[in-house]
């Protein structure tokens, strides 16, 4: 369904127009806060070439990492589904969590108690000040849609994520579907 007014949990879907964006073109953005004072998400479905191995030698496993946005991109960042077993987690909605005692996620994965169906790491963030994603919405940047998926949205296929949505809305978006993602392509 979509919406005129995002909330917590909401997905944000970059209108085709965002060409020259590189951050945010065809991004699928899940959002974490909403408020008078700002908002911030995570971009669901622009994967990065790391793994979090690479990132936290400590952690002995392969999950990837994903951009999350284009703010404190040397930071990392989780969401998950799994609040029962990391303390301090910060519920978004529908069954999905970020943040969290991230001692306890190593030793979660240490001891194969967490899969990539359940954390996806990010980053950065994506991040607006009061009122700015309010404006890039009137300037139609951006379709708010209700998250469908709810915690399921973790592992969702990030590979055809957009073109699905596009598919989805219909009309005029049907056509951006199986358009290249750099226009000098076509």
């Amino acid at each position: 369904m979509i919406t005129t007014k995002p909330k917590k949990g909401d997905l944000l879907i970059a209108e085709p127009s965002i060409i020259g964006d590189v951050s945010f073109n065809r991004s699928i953005v899940l959002i974490a806060d909403y408020s008078d004072e700002g908002s911030i998400g995570f971009i669901l479905n622009k994967p990065l070439e790391y793994t979090i191995n690479e990132l936290v030698p400590e952690i002995k496993t392969d999950f990837k990492v994903y951009n999350g946005g284009p703010v404190e991109q040397d930071n990392l960042y989780f969401i998950h589904k799994i609040p029962e077993l990391i303390p301090e987690s910060i519920e978004i909605s529908l069954g999905i969590y970020w943040g969290g005692d991230f001692n306890k996620v190593a030793e979660l994965i240490a001891n194969g108690n967490i899969s990539e169906k359940d954390i996806k790491f990010f980053l950065g963030y994506s991040g607006w000040d009061a009122n700015q994603l309010d404006e890039e919405l009137k300037g139609s940047s951006w379709v708010v849609t209700e998250n469908v998926y709810k915690q399921n949205i973790i592992e969702k296929d990030y590979k055809s994520f957009w073109k699905e949505k596009m598919l989805e809305f219909g009309g005029e978006y049907s056509i951006w579907s199986n358009a290249p993602e750099n226009p000098n392509y076509n």
